[in-house]
């Protein structure tokens, strides 16, 4: 199974398992549609809501590896 890092596009992230979007909405990115949000790195959409970056990969990538 592919992992996400800091540099995953989060349209990627999206697509390799919709069920991710509630760990971006946990964080305040609510226009998970939205092109300019959803091209951008899961690091990006961090620094821009103030989240650790590695927290949120952690948390996401343990999902992944949970199903």
């Amino acid at each position: 199974m592919a992992k996400v890092t800091k540099d995953t596009i989060i349209a990627d992230v999206l697509r390799m398992d919709p069920g991710t979007a509630p760990f971006f909405l946990e964080i305040g990115m609510h226009c998970l549609g939205c092109p300019s949000a959803s091209g951008e790195s899961v690091e990006a959409a961090c620094a821009v809501h103030g989240v650790d970056a590695d927290e949120l990969i952690a948390k996401i990538n343990a999902y992944l590896e949970s199903k």
